[in-house]
């Protein structure tokens, strides 16, 4: 998740700033596209259990509309940059070991274990739509893929990219060919943790519900060792540099020029019924022109600008602000904390929660700030570090 001018620089790369911007205003990018999507879950009263059910049967108020568009617009996206970004990281990790002339995957596993460690604290102290397991798991696959021939590189990129579109043309059949019928009206959650429990009440919640939660990292298991794999070899086929001018421009037409619009119509017109096929085949396109419009910008841009500069900061601390994002959000709205999802009436729900995020982006950006004044690295990462030597020096 963290970059550094060594493990940047690669033959015939751009210049090392440049290039270092763009890798942490993309982590930055990335992480507050995430809580675009994740502040929907945080701000309904019922939490991820409400999210799940407004999908499927959204009730009609003024902000609908609304609604739908702001939610589509992040709609995965953002997991999807940050799945590739993962990959990108990977591959900048093992050109530094492989100049260092160490073998790789090396001691790798054991932060792989350590992610998921992070991501299994995270999901049931915080946030049940962790994402930090799921890529542990596919960041050790793809280690020891990375390890391996280009060629079974890419006969493991098209395998899983090929499973994961089968598995999704097989949803897309079944809802054309089902019978039109009227959504059924969603049970109230009885007791509900989220608003009326404490800390440890959704704890347990997470705990004892861990296969619905846990389900989106296992169903999407192939498409992330896929996207990790694409990362990986955009970044060896220099979409960072000038001479990967032509690669950026295919990834703009097929993300922006085509991928983009038929996502924000399907997601908005087709209903929730359709999110799969947006949010995990759709979506992931639009990614990686995300990745290429960051790229081609910060190549011909000599200055950062303020905005870059926060983005950067967040980026370089992305582990540390992805959990605080979700934990101060959990706080705000959760009644163990100030309880504020369940006191505002559903038609204000829409200004609120842009509100809630808002905050939490003024929140985490002036966080990195100041820790990155002090430090060179988030507090999680440093944790993570740390133990990593410990590990690897046992």
């Amino acid at each position: 998740m963290t970059s550094t001018a060594a493990d940047s620089a690669t033959a015939g790369s751009t210049p090392r700033p440049a290039r270092l911007v763009a890798l942490d205003v993309l982590r930055g990018i990335a992480i507050l596209g995430t809580l675009g999507t994740n502040i929907w879950i945080l701000t309904d009263p019922e939490g991820m259990v409400g999210y799940l059910n407004r999908l499927v049967a959204a009730p009609e108020d003024g902000w609908t509309w609304a609604e739908k568009v702001l939610q589509q617009l992040a709609q995965g996206k953002f997991l999807g940059l940050l799945t590739v970004m993962f990959g990108v990281g990977l591959a900048i990790q093992q050109s530094s070991v492989r100049r260092a002339g160490r073998p790789w995957p090396g001691g790798y596993p054991w932060r792989a274990a350590l992610l998921f460690l992070d991501g299994l604290l995270n999901f049931l102290l915080v946030a049940e739509f962790d994402v930090l397991m799921g890529y542990a798991v596919t960041a050790l696959i793809v280690a020891f893929l990375l390890a391996r021939s280009p060629r079974t590189q890419g006969r493991w990129l098209v395998g899983t990219l090929c499973l994961h579109l089968a598995m999704i043309a097989l949803w897309a059949l079944s809802l054309a060919t089902r019978q039109p019928a009227a959504p059924a009206a969603a049970e109230p959650l009885s007791p509900n943790p989220y608003a009326d429990g404490s800390f440890w009440d959704l704890v347990l919640f997470r705990a004892e519900n861990a296969g619905l939660f846990r389900a989106e990292p296992v169903l999407i298991l192939p498409l992330s060792i896929a996207l990790f794999l694409v990362g990986a070899r955009l970044f060896h086929a220099g979409v960072f540099a000038p001479a990967g001018a032509r690669l950026r421009r295919w990834l703009l037409v097929a993300g922006l020029g085509i991928a983009a619009p038929v996502d924000l119509l399907l997601g908005v017109l087709g209903g929730g019924d359709w999110v799969l096929i947006t949010r995990y085949a759709i979506a992931p396109v639009v990614s990686l022109a995300l990745l290429a419009l960051v790229a081609e910008f910060y190549l011909h841009r000599p200055r950062t600008g303020f905005a870059g500069r926060r983005l950067a900061e967040v980026g370089r601390t992305a582990l540390s602000c992805y959990i605080l994002q979700n934990l101060v959000a959990a706080m705000l709205c959760y009644g163990w904390g100030f309880g504020l999802a369940a006191r505002f009436a559903p038609d204000a729900r829409v200004p609120f929660t842009v509100a809630v995020y808002l905050v939490v982006v003024l929140v985490i950006t002036v966080f990195a700030h100041v820790w990155l004044r002090r430090f060179d690295r988030g507090p999680v990462e440093w944790l993570w570090h740390l133990g990593y030597q410990r590990l690897v020096r046992t």
